[in-house]
């Protein structure tokens, strides 16, 4: 089992329900939930998470947001990042990846994908 702190953004309880069932299952037992980018910043205040999973659409502030201000904060400018969303068109995979987000996935996705993908991130 890992020891890795993940925090799970998505503004849908069901799809965070989702990915911290299949953290879980994959042996991911330490994961942390928020709503939105702005939740998810705060939370990182007061939690130390060792990766990110985020969805892009959100109100408040979306994922795009939220890893641009991620990777302008030194202590995070390292942390392994995965995108998980909707959004399919290789234009919006680009821009993901450029405002840097190690892994892009698209929902909807099977557990060993989600799992793959982060040993994939995770390995660097």
């Amino acid at each position: 089992m890992s020891d890795l702190k993940i925090l799970a953004v998505d503004d849908s309880p069901t799809m965070r329900r989702i990915i911290v069932n299949t953290l879980k299952k994959a042996g991911y037992e330490d994961v942390i939930e928020a709503s939105d980018g702005k939740d998810a910043l705060a939370k990182l205040k007061v939690e130390e998470v060792g990766m990110v999973i985020t969805d892009w659409n959100m109100p408040e502030m979306d994922g795009l947001t939220f890893v641009t201000n991620l990777r302008s904060t030194p202590k995070y400018a390292k942390m392994p990042i995965l995108m998980v969303t909707t959004r399919s068109v290789k234009d919006d995979i680009v821009e993901a990846l450029k405002a840097g987000v190690n892994n892009y996935i698209v929902k909807p996705f099977t557990p060993a994908t989600l799992k793959q993908k982060i040993d994939e991130v995770l390995a660097g």
